[in-house]
């Protein structure tokens, strides 16, 4: 059974990193990230709570559409957008989609991408001539989600962004700080990534849907246990999410492992 208490610090912590944020750098200057996924809607939730406990406006909300999205995860986007009264822009590289005709599987001609797409590519070492389109392959991942990310702050001119990372979720990020300085270069803005809800752990993530009646994506509920693109998320467990053994199983077994095992080169790219 949840302990109460101990939900609850681990909330007010994390609102005492937004407020930080806020004060560092204005509400005017923070992003939000959130896929639909059970812990950018818990961040977002606390979030709500110091935007309605302070009386300011909610930062700039944003999600990534990789171009292979569950049907759930954007039906459930766009329910509680409206039930939460969430301005939220929706971010994709639409020059990637055009030259694969909007195709899983199929070839991006690298000369048929504007000039910012062929910079991106050579920034990560990719001197191929065509690529598959895969939303989580090397390629694939950086066009789709990083540059995404990375044109989200330039167009706003944000300072920082709060993404829903945990310790536990990936050894990659079992050193990250709640503030974490992204220093800047071609193609990259300087920012920083704000991480409220680092000391959650899946289980406790659980536990506080379930104690404050939060809304989650049904995909949880068959199986899931991590979310990322459609054709490579996997379930490997038939039993909602929080009934299986979260404690002695890897969360993210059901996603793409060549990227897994890629996340610290990924993330000095860019990669949340």
């Amino acid at each position: 059974m949840a302990d109460i208490e101990i939900l609850k610090k681990k909330i007010a912590d994390s609102k005492n990193v937004m407020r930080d944020a806020f004060k560092r750098f204005g509400p005017e200057k923070v992003g939000v990230t959130w896929t639909g996924g059970k812990d950018s809607t818990l961040n977002l939730w606390i979030l709500r709570q110091v935007c309605l406990e302070d009386n300011i406006d909610l930062p700039r909300v944003m999600t990534i559409d990789e171009g292979d999205a569950f049907p759930e995860i954007t039906a459930f986007l766009i329910e509680i957008s409206e039930k939460w009264n969430i301005d939220l822009e929706w971010c994709t590289n639409f020059d990637v989609l055009a030259a694969c005709g909007s195709q899983l599987g199929e070839k991006v001609m690298v000369k048929a991408l504007n000039e910012r797409n062929r910079q991106e590519l050579e920034r990560i070492g990719s001197n191929v001539e065509e690529f598959l389109f895969e939303a989580e392959s090397y390629q694939g991942n950086h066009l789709m989600k990083t540059v995404v990310f990375n044109q989200f702050l330039e167009r706003y001119d944000l300072k920082a962004m709060m993404v829903a990372l945990r310790w536990d979720e990936h050894p990659a990020r079992s050193d990250d700080q709640y503030f974490m300085e992204k220093d800047g270069g071609p193609l990259v803005p300087a920012h920083t990534r704000v991480c409220p809800i680092l000391h959650f752990t899946e289980r406790d993530v659980w536990d506080t849907y379930f104690t404050f009646h939060i809304p989650y994506c049904p995909l949880y509920s068959i199986g899931y246990r991590s979310l990322g693109a459609r054709t490579t998320s996997k379930r490997e467990n038939v039993l909602p999410a929080w009934e299986q053994d979260i404690e002695n199983t890897c969360e993210r077994g059901g996603r793409r492992q060549d990227k897994e095992e890629a996340m610290e080169r990924l993330r000095k790219l860019g990669y949340m």
